[in-house]
């Protein structure tokens, strides 16, 4: 049996240590609007500790880095505001699913008045699905 003095890392060994520094001091966010029960239309805004992560359309996914710790993250379609409480620590992926969601009045006389003038009323639903690696 060969002996091998010399081992040094190869490439790929260098980047899976590196990748997993870096999770030792991130956190990841995702908030996707890819519900069955999502109407199709309005946007949804997404924000985390008051700075904007981006505009969800139907079938949209947002993913950012942060870090661990204690933060505030906010959707809201112009009607309706949902504000989630959350603590991520490091290596931690949390996931949400935002849905524009018809309820009462979605649909009846009324809102067609108002859905003619840009604004029919659609309730959100914004809640935590899930974390990997907490």
């Amino acid at each position: 049996m060969p002996v091998v003095t010399d081992l040094e890392p190869t490439v790929q060994d260098i980047d899976r240590f590196v990748r997993s520094l870096e999770n030792a001091w991130t956190a990841t966010i995702t908030v996707r609007r890819q519900s069955p029960d999502d109407v199709g239309y309005r946007e949804i805004f997404v924000s985390l500790d008051g700075e904007s992560l981006g505009v969800l359309r139907h079938g949209d996914t947002i993913t950012r880095e942060t870090t661990p710790g204690a933060h505030r993250l906010r959707a809201h379609n112009t009607l309706f505001w949902k504000t989630l409480d959350i603590t991520l620590v490091a290596g931690e992926h949390a996931r949400f699913m935002a849905v524009n969601r018809a309820g009462w009045g979605t649909y009846s006389v009324l809102a067609f008045f108002i859905g003619f003038l840009g604004a029919g009323p659609l309730y959100l639903t914004f809640e935590q699905e899930g974390t990997d690696g907490s």
